[in-house]
């Protein structure tokens, strides 16, 4: 079991701050592909992963990186200073 945690307007799409789910996903972009086939919600959350930024266990990664023995993977927007 892997913790998804989603954060601002990806946790407004889907309509969950976070959620606990089973996968086979090798990679973080196996496991996208696996939500998107789930519903319509997670379609629109995922269309463009440019826009998106992955951490894997508190630690920034990219959608190529290794699932494998992670515990928590959380998805956001890119932050911007201010």
């Amino acid at each position: 079991m892997i913790t998804v945690l989603y954060f601002a307007w990806v946790r407004e799409r889907i309509g969950l701050p976070r959620e606990r789910i089973e996968s086979s996903a090798k990679t973080v972009a196996e496991l996208v592909e696996e939500l998107k086939a789930r519903e319509e919600r997670y379609a629109a959350a995922f269309a463009d992963l440019k826009a998106l930024r992955v951490a894997l266990d508190q630690e920034l990664a990219d959608f190529t990186a290794p699932l494998a023995g992670v515990r928590e993977i959380a998805f956001f927007p890119p932050m911007t200073g201010g």
